[in-house]
Formats: C-alpha cells, structure tokens, sequence
C-alpha cells in the first residue's frame, strides 16, 4: 500500500490546471445508461473511482472506449445485464446512481445496497421512494435493492432532506418516465446542474436545475452526445486551501471561480489576496501565516462540507481561533485526531471542532481514513517540521488526480514510495 512523504516548509509557488469534477463524471457516466446512441465523455479525471465505474458499467455489457486523453466513448446498446455487485458498490456509494437509468430505460434493476460509510450515514431510502412513487416495484432483500417497473410515470417528489445522490437518480428516471416530475427541495450543486445540461444534450427536458424546484418533461429516448465534465470545484478549493496554508502564491486554471464563493470569502477572511478570472482563479498570501476563520458547512451554495476538513488544518497553524461546525455528516472528524498527533490544539465538542493555531506542526506519521481526511492529512504535511508520512492514501486516489504531481509542480516536496 503506497504512502506519501511529505518534508514540510515550502510555500507553494506556480500554476497547475484543475481536473474535471469526479462528482460530476459519476453519475454523467451513469446517465450514459439512458442513451440509445454512443455517448463520448470528456475531460474525465483519471481516478480510482472512474476506474470502478468503467468495471461496473463493462460487467453489464456495455462497450466503452477510453483513449489518451481519458475521453470515453460509451455504447450502451450491447448492455445484457442490470446488476450491480457488492463488491463493486462497497467500494464506491456513488455505484447506487445506476438505479434510476436501469429501471427508467429497461425496466428492471438488481443493485446492491452501498453498506455503512466512514464519515457517517448516507441512507437510499430517499431514492427508493422516489422511484416508488413513479411507480416502480421495489423489493429490498439479502442487501439488495430489486426494482421493476413497466414504465415510470412522473409524479411530484418532495425530497425530506437535500440530497445530491438522490436528485441526480430520480432527475435521471424521469427523463423517460411518462409525464411530468417535479422534483422539490432539490439539490442545488454545480455537478448537479451539469448532470442536467448533459442530459439535455442527450435530447431530456429539464428545467430549474440549479434551484430547489427542478422539472422533467418525460421523453421517448435519449440520444447520444458529446459532453465535457465541469471542472472540480473541490480540487481547486484544496489547492487554494494548500496555498493559503503554506504562505504561497498560485495560480490555478481550467477552472471555475463562480462556483466557489462561499470558500473564496474565507479564504479572503484568512487573509488571502484573490484575484478571479472567467477559467482562473489565484491566490497569494505574500508568506504570511493565514487567519483563523470561523465556518459552518451546508449544502451548496453555501460553504460545502467537502472543504471542512482542508479548512481545519488552515485553521490549526493559522493566527487566532477558529471554529468549524459540520452539519452534513455526522462523524467528518476523523481528521482531527490524526492533525493532534502532529501537534494541532483542537477541542471536539460534538459537530464542532475548536482550533487554537499553533506556529508551527511536527511531522508525525498519519492515517487517512476518508477522501477528504487525507487531503487535510497533506495540506498539514506541506507546513509540518520533518518528514510527514500518509498512510492509506488509496481514499486520496478517490478523488485526486496526480496530487503529488501537482503539489510537486509548485514546488512542494513530496514523493509515493510503496508502503
């Protein structure tokens, strides 16, 4: 298992491009399912995730064709099979979004439940009854959920809580279900809206992505397209987070700076000089140590939860104390006792973690233990004295596209040796 080592000390300095979004690649990949025609797939970051998704995909039949690029062109009119593993699926909660596409266009569906999630409760059942009340016959049985359905019809769908898996999967079956969905209290986020403008290409009426109100006109078929995934908004808030923490000056391109002003405002809040562009985004800190800031994550667009983890290492070596309150998921601190153990004066007090900056952290050996966790595992190895050694970093493939390529690139020193 490979480990990265981090020596700590280098303020980031340069310019890298930002990969496209994996939340928006996943259930783009998945909606491929819903075309009668070959749909080609760009600007694909090359991810542990997007590898899954390609096997589950390919185990039920359907041609993909992946070139230098990372473009792939899927066809899925040779699919011969609506399973979806354990094996696959427990590795990747995101396997649940093929649910809808199979049920709406082939009627039929056999998917494994996702299982327990490290940093806390991500339940289906919102998907399950959405599909339900368009009218599919759903059975959940020895960890399986087993959907059919003739045709799904559109209904209205008010959602109890906001949730991003659960918009794309009933957005995506109501594309080809009969009538109208109204889909109410809806996700907000950009990857949701791209999900939707792809659709759209794919030939699918939809309206009010974007907003808590989104409608689907239910058509015939779906066509196939060319599409190029938005980029990552997650990756360009890390790097911005890994300069403001180094003290650094970065430039960050193939971007876009509109869908992060909840993290802009706070990087501008620790004292950050940002300047935007419509594709760039750069940050420069002039070498001084950051501030600390205060944050509270919600659902977009405010202050994303997926930022929270890279916000807290700021904060441990940043001038003052800050607090961060998490209000997604339950148990997204796992990150603080390993940012102890290097040294970080943190207070956990349930959902809310208190930080006293310290001037300096003492490079320790650490655990990953989820995507996020990892990535602020890294941003304190970029300022700790010493040789910083992260563990478990295959949940930091989940989501990073050649990380220590890039942190290298702006001169971090950082190298993956085998573990």
């Amino acid at each position: 298992m490979d480990k990265l080592i981090i020596t700590g000390g280098v303020p980031l300095k340069g310019e890298i491009r930002v990969s496209g979004a994996k939340n928006a690649a996943l259930p783009i990949l998945a909606a491929t399912l819903l075309s009668d025609g070959v749909v080609t797939v760009g600007n694909i970051p090359h991810l542990h995730d997007i590898t899954t998704t390609m096997e589950l995909l390919g185990r039920m039949g359907v041609e993909l064709v992946v070139d230098e690029r990372m473009n792939i062109e899927v066809d899925s009119s040779s699919i011969k099979d609506f399973y979806a593993p354990y094996e696959l699926v427990k590795t990747m909660r995101a396997s649940i979004l093929v649910l809808g596409p199979l049920v709406s266009r082939f009627g039929e569906a056999l998917v494994s439940l996702p299982g327990g999630c490290a940093i806390g409760s991500r339940p289906v059942n919102l998907h399950i009854q959405g599909l339900s009340k368009m009218g599919a016959d759903i059975k959940v049985e020895k960890g399986f959920i087993r959907a059919k359905a003739k045709k799904l019809k559109g209904t209205r769908l008010i959602m109890d809580l906001v949730t991003v898996t659960g918009t794309e999967n009933l957005m995506m079956a109501a594309t080809l279900a009969k009538g109208t969905t109204t889909i109410e209290n809806a996700a907000r986020e950009p990857e949701v809206v791209d999900l939707a403008n792809c659709l759209t290409a794919m030939g699918a009426h939809i309206d009010g992505a974007g907003t808590d109100t989104i409608l689907i006109e239910g058509v015939d078929s779906l066509n196939g397209t060319k599409y190029d995934v938005l980029p990552d908004r997650i990756e360009t808030g890390t790097y911005l987070a890994a300069a403001a923490i180094t003290g650094g000056h970065v430039r960050l391109k193939d971007t876009r700076p509109e869908m992060l002003k909840a993290v802009v405002e706070k990087l501008k809040e620790a004292g950050a000089d940002i300047t935007l562009g419509d594709t760039w985004i750069e940050i420069n800190m002039h070498g001084d140590r950051p501030q600390a800031v205060n944050v509270r994550t919600s659902p977009y667009p405010a202050f994303p939860t997926d930022m929270q983890a890279q916000f807290t290492a700021v904060n441990v070596v940043a001038d003052g104390t800050g607090v961060i309150s998490e209000t997604v998921f339950e148990n997204r601190f796992m990150h603080v006792h390993e940012l102890q153990r290097m040294g970080a004066d943190i207070r956990l007090q349930g959902n809310t973690a208190v930080t006293r900056g310290v001037q300096r952290l003492t490079a320790a050996p650490v655990m990953a233990t989820d995507l996020r966790a990892s990535a602020s595992l890294v941003l304190a190895g970029l300022v700790a004295a010493g040789d910083t050694a992260v563990d478990r970093i295959y949940h930091i493939d989940r989501g990073y596209e050649s990380i220590e390529e890039k942190l290298a690139k702006l001169g971090a020193r950082i190298r993956r040796v085998p573990g």
